[in-house]
């Protein structure tokens, strides 16, 4: 059947900020859903609160709306754009409960807006745990034993007849939140409790533990002809008990047997059947006991997924583009292979190599996390990797992951002897695959270590393959057989050399003395049956030297870049480099430019098969990069390498790079060790009389505490060379200073920590322009920030234009940016950082690359700031370039704000410092700035209350700050409630207020009160360690029970104005179309 006439208008709802169990993945499923649906002739109408996604771009969509995704927001775009029918299936967890909100609350109908891909009843039946259990016993599925309850007490009654070890699954959330295993009836209850919080409908399910057996997930596109197809089998090395986005997978699975696998395949299809998902792709999971071969169905997602992203670049099957055509009325037959250009997308996808995803954990960013995994997803990113067998495949998977890993190396764990790795091996870690391995460099036999892990023996067979190749490089010479043997293996250059503790650069010269080198071959559908149209390729070692090795790669004669990409999201890299690195392909492409992209992360735009002319699916390592531009070298002129868009992770490898001969285009390596290192930066600064706060350099704690007792306390301690804020702390004596310089030494790459002057409430401000070759800059965004300086500014909220900052100011901090850039000869993107303090500028840190802040201030000029910077890169002036575009002074204000994921981590504190630790953002756009901070905070789930009661706790030297705030609660018809401290200080003020004890001054006390609903918003500032330990229980219980909360005087002193500012003020969306 051809598409639908019935329907013109369409709207598609994002998946909003990048959270835990929810990230760019969705970016990607959107990107292509909204492309596929105007290729068709549909207008697209786009809602997205999150701006550092491609999908938000506004040539993507015919109106784009960067709004809180909410059933209010949503209802004012129906009601001004008038679709005709809303896709909810390409937006997570986020747009299936916004959509169902919108079904159930009669809104869709009062408006006349039909539900395509799937049903609202296809939804429920997905969603609700009963209903779907009770669905699956009518067509004969076993699930796990299981009663759903909506109260604690009732939840306990269930707990005394399954019996523990019990899992608790909460209903419509995403990445398991609130769920985990429970062995104890402490643990019991504490799941239990905090699962209700976390669902949406208070519903948990209450399953008995299948933990141990086998997982596996297929993935399955049905049309309306009811044909269905399985894109592949996904198979989890980790066991039950492991959420599947923290487990280890391979595709196509492994361990199936032929009659296992038809029996997954019909199961997934008829219940995608049952389920009625109409259209579209949709993801089933299932248990395997191996000690029986029962088959237990555990969940199904009726929407495109992160497993459908990974089963996508898997195979090359682009899922979500065609799901989107799919639900608007063709069926497989009636369309085509994008790949292959000639079979229909009813073939099946075959695979003839093996695909590994594995997780990218950020433990060391989160002091107290429980780093075991459990069904609650902990993961931030994944990388995936391709190689023709198991071994090559996973252990370029692990040297792709930014952990310093180049391989199946020995674990980060304390003790490493026969003894205590059996105890090593029962924990469930994020570690678990390398324990394993090392528990067999041990010697343990590798029955025990299944009967311990319940690891399938396959998997440990292929590890105990891995060890016996690292002894026969260690015992041997390295011929060219050993060599070759070790790379078809999976083992990179640099682990050979630490094993024959030689250099990475002597491994690579005798490989190729050899003619050692890897082969291209392509990710084309069908493995090999017709021939791939679509340069998606991964490289091999799957040659022997009896046979001349066959490589697909074919290199072009034309002009190209390579791109590198930023590699598995994590916190301090997410999905803003990607944003970079696309629009950096874009810029190429218009130019004429052919585009590469290597890049490793399966999330992401990047790395679909369409973005760049040719992709390399591919470790960011210097041994990588080189083999492919050696390659491309061959045939045609590859002009250089752009390091600039993919954060810190291609910066790392420029310099080995550029030693190699390969040239780096933009900003030379050179310009960019003068802004990362410290000292020379300081003195370029005096040099050009630029201010900077007071600052030394120490290797260890006595030249540490020297430095600090001259400069005065505090003071911020930081590790050289690290993203994201690692190991940064504010020192405020002594004690503080000897902890903090202790772990900032041990994770700087050179043995050198710095010591800065900490400015103390101070205003920090971010800055982003580009600088062209002749020396021309130009000031895309100065963003001021909301929190104080001394919160990292990827974790504060920040507004463009400026709030507060006087046009002076600006003025300077302009003249100075360009100083700096002009010295440090700049070429494209650079991001300063500086804090304002008594009217005095300081200079804090300058970045010569693309910022995360990059995609927020493109989206609120209107102006494409990353393919202006390509351009520049490669020779083009920006009197040129500038000349295309409308550049205006701002109409709006615009508000960056952060999402954290501390739901995911018991035992974290909500205090933010130095130390990155968000994972996403949102945006929030209106003419003023408060309603753009409204929006900003509605959009990461923070709903203002506009009455009730305040607890208010600040800190001593805080206390001077929080009268006009607590004032103007007053004057809103707030009641407040404080601790002692607090509430005599109040009261010295002559302002109304109700003393309530700390957790330790016994009950009743503020904690019993949040948990008992009697609480509406929390100000809580602390200063000292011994403050922080007191309040933890404050911020944690808020969190738990959703309550807002502020840490800074100047968050909540905005929040309160903008409780003031929406009593008589109604919030309205706008389309950045109309805003241009």
């Amino acid at each position: 059947m051809p598409k639908r006439k019935d329907i013109n208008k369409i709207l598609i709802i994002g998946a909003g900020p990048i959270v835990i169990g929810q990230a760019c993945e969705f970016d990607y499923s959107g990107a292509q859903a909204c492309k596929s649906l105007k290729e068709e002739g549909y207008e697209v109408v786009l809602v997205n609160s999150n701006p550092a996604t491609i999908m938000t771009d506004p040539d993507l969509s015919d109106k784009t709306y960067i709004e809180p995704i909410t059933k209010e927001f949503v209802e004012q775009i129906i009601d001004i754009e008038k679709p005709d029918a809303l896709l909810p299936t390409m937006g997570g967890q986020t747009a299936l409960n916004v959509s169902m909100e919108l079904a159930k609350s009669g809104i869709l109908k009062k408006h006349q807006v039909k539900m395509i891909g799937a049903n609202p009843d296809a939804i429920e039946l997905a969603e609700d745990r009963q209903k779907f259990k009770d669905a699956m016993r009518e067509i004969g599925l076993k699930c796990p034993e299981s009663v759903i309850v909506e109260e604690l007490e009732k939840a306990l009654k269930v707990k005394e007849r399954l019996k523990l070890p019990l899992v608790i699954r909460p209903s419509f959330t995403l990445g398991g939140t609130g769920g985990g295993v429970a062995y104890t009836d402490k643990e019991f209850s504490e799941l239990c409790q905090r699962g209700l919080s976390a669902s949406p409908t208070n519903q948990i399910l209450i399953e008995k533990s299948v933990s141990g057996w086998k997982e596996f997930e297929m993935e399955v596109v049905r049309d309306h002809k009811d044909n269905c197809i399985i894109i592949c089998s996904i198979e989890n090395i980790d066991p039950m008990g492991v959420h599947t986005g923290d487990s280890i997978t391979v595709a196509p699975s492994l361990t199936l047997t032929d009659k296992e696998y038809q029996i997954l395949r019909n199961a997934s299809i008829k219940v995608l059947q049952k389920i009625g998902v109409d259209t579209g792709g949709s993801n089933v999971q299932f248990a395997i006991n191996p000690q029986n071969g029962e088959v237990n169905v555990i969940e199904m997602n009726p929407r495109v997924s992160r497993s459908s992203a990974l089963a996508s670049k898997a195979t090359g099957f682009p899922i979500a583009k065609i799901a989107a055509k799919l639900a608007v009325g063709y069926s497989l037959d009636e369309l085509k292979n994008d790949i292959t250009k000639t079979t229909p997308a009813s073939f099946e996808p075959t695979i003839d190599y093996v695909v590994t995803k594995i997780p990218r954990f950020t433990f060391e960013k989160f002091s107290g996390a429980d780093s075991n995994l459990t069904t609650s997803m902990k993961s931030v990113g994944e990388t995936m990797s391709i190689g023709r067998s198991f071994n090559e495949s996973l252990q370029k998977g692990f040297s792709s992951l930014e952990y310093g890993l180049d391989g199946l190396d020995v674990p980060q764990i304390n003790s490493a002897n026969r003894k205590t790795i059996i105890d090593e091996l029962k924990i469930q870690s994020s570690q678990r695959l390398l324990t394993i391995g090392h528990a067999l460099r041990l010697g343990i036999k590798p029955k025990e270590i299944n009967h311990i892990t319940k690891y399938d023996n396959w998997f440990i067979d292929q590890l105990k393959k891995i060890i016996n190749i690292e002894n026969l490089v260690l015992e041997n010479e390295l011929t060219k057989e050993i060599i070759l043997l070790a790379k078809q293996n999976g083992f990179t250059d640099k682990k050979i050399a630490k094993i024959r503790n030689k250099k990475e650069n002597e491994i690579r010269k005798l490989r190729h003395q050899n003619n050692i080198r890897p082969i291209f071959r392509l990710v084309d559908t069908c493995a090999g049956e017709f021939s791939s149209k679509t340069p998606y390729l991964y490289s091999s070692y799957d040659w022997n030297f009896n046979n001349n090795p066959f490589c697909e790669s074919n290199p072009t004669k034309n002009k190209k870049v390579i791109i590198l990409g930023g590699g598995p999201n994590r916190i301090g890299q997410g999905i803003e480099f990607d944003y970079c690195c696309v629009h950096a392909v874009y810029a190429l492409k218009e130019k004429g430019i052919e585009t590469i992209m290597i890049n490793c992360n399966p999330e992401t735009v990047s790395t679909d098969y369409d973005t760049a002319d040719r992709l390399y699916f591919e470790p960011l390592t210097t041994e990588s990069v080189l083999e492919i531009y050696k390659k491309e070298e061959e045939v045609g002129e590859v002009l250089g390498i752009f390091v600039q868009f993919g954060g810190q992770t291609p910066l790392k490898i420029a310099n080995e790079l550029e030693n190699e001969g390969v040239k780096i285009l933009g900003t030379t390596t050179e310009a960019i060790d003068l802004a990362e290192d410290r000292d020379r930066f300081s003195e370029t600064l005096k040099k050009l009389n630029i201010q900077q706060p007071k600052n030394g350099f120490a290797k260890n704690l006595k030249e540490a505490t020297s430095i600090a007792n001259e400069i005065g306390y505090p003071v911020l301690v930081r590790p050289s060379y690290v993203l994201g804020g690692r190991a940064m702390e504010i020192a405020y004596n002594e004690i503080h200073l000897s902890a903090f310089t202790k772990s900032a030494l041990e994770v700087s790459s050179n043995n050198v920590i710095l010591v800065d002057q900490y400015l103390e409430n101070a205003t920090e401000v971010d800055v982003d322009i580009i600088r062209d070759i002749k020396g021309e800059t130009f000031i895309a965004g100065i963003m001021e920030h909301i929190e104080e300086a001394g919160i990292h500014s990827g974790d504060s909220a920040c507004s463009l234009p400026p709030f507060s900052i006087s046009t002076q100011a600006q003025n300077t901090i302009k003249e100075w940016v360009s100083k700096i850039a002009e010295e440090i000869k700049v070429v494209g993107l650079m991001n300063t950082q500086l804090a304002i303090k008594n009217q005095s500028i300081y200079v804090l840190e300058v970045n010569p690359r693309a910022s995360r802040t990059v995609p927020f201030v493109a989206k609120s000029r209107s102006i494409p700031i990353a393919k202006i910077a390509a351009n520049v890169m490669t020779g083009d002036l920006l009197k040129d370039i500038l000349k295309k575009f409308n550049i205006k002074d701002l109409q709006t204000f615009n508000v960056k704000e952060s999402v954290f994921p501390f739901n995911k981590f018991d035992g974290v504190d909500l205090v933010l410092g130095p130390e990155m630790k968000s994972t996403g953002e949102v945006m929030g756009i209106d003419d003023t700035f408060l309603s753009a901070f409204a929006k900003s905070q509605i959009a990461c789930g923070t709903i203002l209350p506009s009455k009730g009661k305040v607890f208010i706790s600040i800190d001593d030297q805080n206390k001077k700050f929080i009268l006009k705030i607590a004032k103007k609660l007053l004057e809103l018809s707030f009641k407040i409630v404080a601790t002692k401290g607090t509430s005599k200080f109040l009261k010295e003020n002559n302002l109304k207020v109700e003393t309530i004890n700390k957790v330790k001054e016994g009950g009743p006390h503020i904690v019993d009160s949040i948990k008992k609903n009697q609480i509406d918003l929390v100000i809580n500032t602390t200063k000292t360690q011994g403050s922080i330990r007191d309040s933890y229980s404050i911020r944690r219980t808020a969190l738990t029970y959703n309550i807002p909360y502020y840490t800074t005087i100047p968050g909540a002193k905005i929040a309160v104005d903008t409780i003031e500012h929406l009593k008589s003020n109604s919030l309205k969306v706008k389309s950045l179309q109309d805003l241009i």
